[in-house]
């Protein structure tokens, strides 16, 4: 679904970068996609195995001519077309490094070290999301200078950041919700459903229904 999603926002081709373990079970969905996919191995962290399917794209002849490279986490599977489109408008229109990003909803607090805590301004902050798009060139010398950095980027516009590039939000939606434990499934599965209830149009009408 995740390259069904950047397909329909105009890329042109995916490298997924797996797990070996599933490698070999997903590789008969993948020769099934609308666009071209290359495969390659994960490292030992997320910093790494998104690293891994950039050398795939920097020393491929065809890949290594990309303008907009998008990195898209595969646990945000429902992440609509119209998101991958504004990261690409955004990095085609100069950004350096680009993220979606929704406002957060929940009240927040500050933990501090003694077990105090103190309210934050939920006004300023942003739950970022993915695909995060970057120029090739960019994404490439952040990855190649932070390679050794200290601690592990959670995100690659917080790579490049370190990297010393700016970045740039745009819009995302709160359909594209992250999937990582049981309890998010039958919620993924409501809003699949109801999103593929809304037909053709599903993606414009859906938003407003639920404000996204």
């Amino acid at each position: 679904m995740s390259v069904e999603a950047m397909a329909a926002a105009g890329c042109t081709h995916a490298v997924v970068v797996l797990n070996p373990l599933v490698a070999e079970k997903l590789g008969a969905s993948l020769s099934a996609s609308p666009i071209p996919v290359h495969q390659t191995l994960g490292g030992d962290s997320r910093q790494a195995s998104v690293f891994n399917g950039l050398k795939v794209v920097h020393d491929h002849p065809t890949l290594s001519k990309a303008e907009v490279v998008l990195i898209h986490d595969a646990v945000r599977p429902m992440v609509p077309a119209h998101v991958a489109e504004s990261v690409i408008e955004a990095v085609r229109d100069g950004a350096d490094a680009v993220a979606p990003a929704v406002a957060v909803s929940d009240s927040m607090r500050m933990v501090a070290e003694d077990g105090t805590t103190s309210v934050v301004d939920r006004s300023l902050l942003r739950a970022v999301q993915t695909p995060q798009g970057f120029r090739l060139p960019v994404i490439w010398e952040s990855h190649q200078k932070m390679a050794d950095a200290p601690g592990e980027f959670t995100d690659d516009v917080s790579c490049a950041e370190r990297a010393g590039y700016q970045v740039t939000l745009v819009p995302g939606s709160r359909l594209s919700m992250k999937i990582t434990e049981p309890p998010d499934m039958p919620v993924a599965r409501a809003l699949w459903k109801a999103r593929a209830g809304f037909g053709h149009h599903s993606g414009r009408r859906f938003r407003r229904l639920l404000r996204l």
